[in-house]
Formats: structure tokens, C-alpha cells, sequence
């Protein structure tokens, strides 16, 4: 929809694109929109599995959990090869179950599982807990990046009466105080391989928190008993989280402060944020006389390959996978309305 029909009514199916539920729709949005490869967040049992976590038949809500886990590997996602990117939801209920089930997706070639910014918002300790400890130990072992969605913590601090727009504005500011708890958190003294993705929470607020917590650290660690070794704070952040953005040309302009490496691109299809059906016009956008072409690539895709552990070219050419390639594919693909 154009944003002057974006409003708070209820939708149904019938009112919506078929592309944010019709796997084979959603490949022909991807291809009208330039985009080779996609991440899917769970949307109706919430960003980290909420829904199933209050099931009272904690049983029963690991039944469905699994179900879901599986419906989106192998039947959303294997549908198309080489286009999505597994993620899977942990049973954040139980740490030991969340490690099984960690194992358990790992085994069907998922490298990434989804987990609340902050999960004391949602009941279960915080964070810095060593609560969480066999699901952390569990993702190291496999190589599995956890994905943080603002939001996820159901939570966005704002004053009680402010308009919608502050709870717009506010969203991906959540991920700095997540940030902020991780590096200072003993889980990346404990699991120094832990590797997060900060999902959607843009970048330009990245230079101004690197240099924060290197300024504290360098002031305050004597007393706080902080240590990060030969490295500082800002270093480590760069080495286990990677930064996701969907329009930030601020970020983009500070690149060289944030790090290249740590930096990649998300349209958020289907979502009112999207840059949909011009993603690759309006990122184009961000990019000025000084980017060369292999800051480009890494931004658009090689960062989100390595992170991942994705290799969509295992499956289909570069050539083939081109902006101009895939709109050839999606000839005759409407981007207007539902269809």
C-alpha cells in the first residue's frame, strides 16, 4: 500500500498482499524488487516465539513450536533454495530445551535462531543471567547467529500519552540499550564466539555508541572491574555483532567509523518501513562518489553470506542473480495493490 493508505484497521486475507504468505508469491515480490535472498521473522507467534511460551501446555507449546521450525525450514524456505535464510524459534521457556532445539535445527542446515532483546520484559531473567547459558554454549557450538528484532521484547519505553510516531521513532533505539547490555554483559566473557545480529535497528547510532563505550571504559573499567584484554569494547562489538539498516544514510556516510565488516542491508518486506517494490533505488540513494564497489557488495550481500552462513550462489549464478536479472523473472508481476 502507499503510505496514505497505511492505517490501524483490521485486515484480512483478502485485504492484504499475497506475497506475505504465498511462498511462491513472496519469490516473485522478491525477484519484482531485486532482492536474491530473504530472512523471514515469525510474525503471528511473535518475533521470538511469545505465543508459544504461554501456552499453559508447555508440551503442547513445543508441539507447535517444532512444527512451526519445520513447516519454515523445510517447506518455506526449502521451496526455493538458495533464496531465504532459515531462522528458527527457540522454546525461550526452558535454556535446555532452547539448546535441544537449537541441535536439533542446526541438523537441517538452520544457522540462525531469533531471541528477545531484552527477556526480563517478558518474565525470564535478563540478558546478563547465566539463566541463558545453555542456549548460548548451544549456539557456539553450532555456529548459529541469534537475531534480535526490535520489539522483541514487547516493550517500547515512551511516555504514557505520546502519539504513535514516538513509539515509531523510539523502536530501533531499543537495540542500543541491548547493545549497550551485551558488551558490558560477563556472556561474551564467558562465550567470547557469540554472535548477535541486531536486526533492524539501523546504524547511524552506531558511531556515537562505539565511541561511548570505549570513553567509559577507558574512564571508568578501574573501579567497574571491566575487561576486554588487548581489545576495546568498540572492537568486540565489531567482531560479534553484525548491524542491520533499511534506510540510513547517516550510517552509511559514518561507514569507516561503524566498520564495513559489520554492516548489512534489510529491505523489511512486507512490513509499512519497506523500501518495496524499490529497494535497490532507494539504497542506491546511500551511496555517494566516495563507496567503492566492494564496500557495495558487502553491504548488500557478502556481510549477510558470512553471517549467516549463506551461500545463495551454491544454488543459483551471480549472474542470474543480478537487479536486473531478477526483475526479468518477475515480468508481468503488478506492484500495486493485493495481487
Amino acid at each position: 500500500r502507499p503510505p496514505e493508505d497505511y492505517n490501524m484497521d483490521v485486515t484480512s486475507y483478502d485485504q492484504i498482499r499475497r506475497g506475505t504468505y504465498d511462498i511462491h508469491a513472496r519469490v516473485k515480490d522478491m525477484n519484482v524488487n531485486g532482492v536474491l535472498g530473504s530472512l523471514c521473522f515469525p510474525s503471528f507467534p511473535q518475533f521470538c516465539g511469545q505465543l508459544f511460551s504461554r501456552a499453559e501446555d508447555k508440551d503442547l507449546g513445543m508441539v507447535m513450536l517444532q512444527a512451526y521450525n519445520d513447516w519454515h525450514i523445510d517447506e518455506w524456505c526449502g521451496s526455493y533454495p538458495g533464496r531465504f535464510i532459515p531462522l528458527a524459534i527457540p522454546p525461550i521457556w526452558d535454556p535446555d530445551l532452547m539448546a535441544r532445539e537449537v541441535h536439533r535445527v542446526a541438523k537441517k542446515g538452520c544457522h540462525a535462531v531469533t531471541f528477545s532483546e531484552d527477556p526480563s520484559q517478558l518474565g525470564w531473567p535478563s540478558l546478563h543471567s547465566e539463566h541463558w547459558d545453555p542456549f548460548y554454549k548451544a549456539c557456539v557450538d553450532e555456529g548459529m547467529i541469534i537475531a534480535l528484532h526490535i520489539g522483541s521484547s514487547s516493550v517500547i519505553p515512551m511516555l504514557t500519552d505520546a502519539p504513535l510516531d514516538v513509539m515509531i521513532t523510539l523502536t530501533p533505539l531499543n537495540l542500543f540499550q541491548t547493545a549497550a547490555n551485551l558488551i558490558w554483559s560477563p556472556v561474551l566473557k564467558r562465550f567470547p564466539d557469540l554472535r548477535f545480529a541486531l536486526s533492524e535497528g539501523g546504524i547511524g547510532w552506531l558511531p556515537y555508541f562505539l565511541e561511548r563505550i570505549d570513553y567509559v571504559y577507558e574512564r571508568h573499567r578501574f573501579w567497574t572491574h571491566q575487561q576486554f584484554g588487548d581489545m576495546l569494547p568498540s572492537q568486540k562489538a565489531r567482531e560479534n555483532f553484525t548491524f542491520c539498516f533499511i534506510d540510513d544514510k547517516a550510517g552509511v556516510a559514518a561507514r569507516d567509523r561503524i566498520g564495513i565488516d559489520s554492516i548489512t542491508w534489510e529491505c523489511d518486506y512486507p512490513h509499512s518501513d519497506s523500501s518495496w517494490p524499490q529497494s535497490p533505488e532507494a539504497l542506491t540513494k546511500h551511496f555517494d562518489a566516495t563507496i567503492s564497489d566492494e564496500e557495495i557488495n558487502k553491504i548488500t550481500h557478502r556481510n549477510a553470506m558470512e553471517a549467516f552462513r549463506y551461500d545463495p550462489f551454491a544454488h543459483r549464478p551471480k549472474e542470474q542473480s543480478t537487479v536486473a536479472a531478477l526483475r526479468a523473472e518477475a515480468e508481468g508481476v503488478s506492484t500495486t495493490g493485493i495481487d
